[in-house]
């Protein structure tokens, strides 16, 4: 198995030292670069051909949320969001830039792996904490939610997008090949005008795009 290459993205030394250890001494995990600020992360994700970038939200230079922009509108890498912060208007700005996972810091180190190979086989990572928000904001109903513009087997796949599952998740549990999953989300994409897989879990669940 290839190493899980990761760049560590966090203005406190203290947290950039922790997470360079406990992913350095997992042989399923390179640590190829880590940085200080957005920037920096930025800069080497340009640079090196990272699979996950583990990305603070508040540091200087800029911040997180445009750092992630950048990373993700040139395909350097899948960000997963590691923050303090739980504010709701954090995670739809996360989220909207590309974000694939936001995660409070106060998870364990077996947990924060576990984690960063869900984002790296392409699943969605939400901390319960936030997903519960998003639910709460959502009232129980998806009344902004335009339904009617999908088929009944689009609004499959988004349900199946919105529980976090991969591609290879909902082609096996809908029979489906993984190509016409692809194809489908799409399709969901375009007719929603929407940017990324996360954002139609997003939409699906508040009605916000």
């Amino acid at each position: 198995m290839e190493k899980i290459k990761v760049i560590i993205a966090d203005d406190s030394d203290f947290v950039r030292d922790g997470m360079r250890i406990i992913l350095g001494v997992d042989e399923d995990f390179q640590v190829v670069a880590v940085a200080a600020n957005g920037q920096e992360a930025v800069e080497a994700a340009g640079k090196y051909d990272a699979d996950v970038i583990l990305m603070d939200i508040q540091m200087p230079v800029m911040d997180g949320i445009e750092a992630t922009g950048q990373i993700v509108k040139n395909g350097w890498g899948k960000v997963l969001i590691l923050t303090t912060f739980d504010d709701y208007d954090l995670v739809e700005k996360a989220i909207k830039n590309g974000a694939k996972g936001y995660l409070i810091k106060n998870h364990t180190p077996d947990q924060l792996k576990q984690m960063i190979r869900s984002i790296y086989n392409g699943m969605n990572v939400m901390d319960d904490k936030i997903f519960e928000k998003i639910a709460d904001r959502s009232t129980g109903s998806h009344s902004n939610f335009d339904e009617k513009i999908f088929t009944t087997r689009e609004m499959d796949i988004i349900r199946e997008i919105s529980e976090g599952h991969s591609n290879k998740e909902i082609a096996e549990k809908l029979f489906l090949s993984e190509g016409t999953v692809k194809n489908y989300i799409s399709t969901i994409l375009e007719k929603g005008n929407l940017s990324h897989r996360t954002q139609v879990a997003v939409y699906y669940l508040t009605g916000k795009k």
